[in-house]
């Protein structure tokens, strides 16, 4: 019987034997060969695969006579063929933890991919450094993945190894709609979940989610809840604020940390503050007191104005906490977390080169369902700071397809003596 390749080529399994009964006991735990699996699924099989198990690892103990075994499959990952059990990936991350915030109509699939290419470096022996620690997708709505446009809605959830680890980023006030994007996020293979309790788009709060959630506690912890029944084995995160009109971090993150997500990301600003002051990263470092207060071994990371991995390591040092997401400072950088590079040293032929890459691949990956508008936010962060960028920025900003930046491209960088090779 040969086991078929499941939808993902990167899902592996995990196989658990286990004795029936109240208290059932490990028999075995490992990564069989095809052949072992094989065998197993000839004793049972209608158990559930993945995909392909790895090879050449632990094989899986046979049970002994007359004991019937039930075999639990448990998804894991292979980065860069090594395998690992994907329960909890935050907890073999060093820190400080530098990760890439959820940005809507910012961090698409295309965005993403430009930033895992050149925000790592290849050290001397060929293995990569830098990077974020971890990426975040924009956020998805749960109702819309449930009750929508799951096919339209599902091409925001893309993603390539490369970006790994990757968490999915949902929001909803529906707790059954969250436990089913979870469980989504799950067979698709992402390496987290994580809810969006923070943002202050009113489009978002008129559906109860959103920063609407730091009004309804209860409600937020039923979510959390929910998350984790859907998604299993992976880990559930939550992104916030300080609080809603006023900062409320006292009530609310004890709130929270109740929950026991593995991760809680802080906004130091309220949603009344929007960004019109500046984040109060004395309220996340309170945000870490009070999680050493309570004993909780959920991580904190703090956000808010920080644009640099330089400033995210002193804030790292003030406030305490385990790790800093970085969001607007990836405008124009996707070098941003690529620490042997620094974005004053990046020429202008190698800066527009990957804004036609970039540019290209939203066209290819999103070109038919979202507006070509989009990328003009970006072309104002790649272009400005060099001689001629305003007059460059302005012609971007009126061309309406690819061809049309490339050409624009190559004319400013032909009159300005300076050549470019096709991306």
């Amino acid at each position: 019987m040969r086991l078929p390749a499941g939808r993902n080529s990167v899902r592996k399994i995990k196989v658990r034997a286990v004795i029936p009964g109240d208290c059932p006991e490990l028999i075995s735990e490992g990564f069989p060969t095809e052949n072992d699996f094989n065998k197993a699924l000839q004793a049972q099989p209608e158990i559930e695969h993945y995909g392909l198990p790895c090879c050449g690892a632990d094989k899986l103990g046979a049970p002994t006579a007359n004991q019937r075994v039930r075999l639990e499959l448990v998804p894991v990952n292979c980065y860069g063929g090594r395998v690992q059990l994907m329960s909890n990936f935050w907890e073999k991350l060093p820190k400080p933890i530098f990760v890439l915030a959820p940005l809507a109509n910012v961090t698409d699939s295309a965005f993403r991919r430009v930033i895992a290419k050149y925000g790592k470096f290849t050290r001397p022996d060929g293995s990569k450094g830098g990077g974020p620690d971890v990426i975040w997708t924009e956020f998805v709505s749960a109702d819309g993945l449930v009750k929508g446009n799951r096919e339209v809605l599902s091409r925001d959830l893309v993603f390539t190894e490369s970006e790994r680890p990757v968490i999915a980023q949902f929001f909803t006030s529906t707790p059954e709609h969250m436990e089913e994007a979870a469980r989504l996020a799950l067979e698709l293979g992402f390496d987290g979940v994580d809810i969006n309790m923070g943002c202050p788009d009113k489009s978002i709060e008129k559906q109860k989610a959103g920063a609407m959630l730091m009004k309804n506690p209860k409600l937020a912890i039923e979510l959390i809840a929910a998350a984790k029944r859907g998604a299993g084995h992976l880990p559930v995160s939550v992104k916030t604020r300080i609080g809603y009109n006023k900062i409320e971090i006292e009530e609310w993150l004890p709130a929270l940390l109740s929950a026991e997500p593995v991760a809680i990301t802080v906004h130091g600003r309220t949603r009344k503050e929007m960004s019109k002051v500046d984040a109060h990263w004395d309220m996340i470092k309170r945000a870490v007191e009070i999680r050493n207060e309570q004993g909780s071994k959920t991580l904190i990371l703090g956000n808010g104005d920080v644009k640099t991995i330089e400033e995210a390591k002193e804030r790292v040092v003030e406030s305490g906490v385990d790790g800093v997401m970085i969001g607007r400072g990836i405008f124009g950088n996707p070098w941003l977390f690529n620490t042997e590079r620094k974005i004053e040293d990046i020429s202008i032929e190698e800066k527009l080169s990957v804004m036609l890459e970039h540019t290209k691949l939203f066209m290819e990956l999103l070109g038919d369902i979202k507006s070509f508008a989009l990328m003009k936010k970006h072309y104002k962060a790649y272009v400005h700071g060099f001689d001629g960028a305003k007059e460059l920025r302005v012609q971007l900003m009126e061309a309406e397809s690819v061809e049309e930046i490339e050409r624009l491209v190559k004319e400013w960088l032909d009159k300005n003596r300076v050549s470019i090779a096709t991306v």
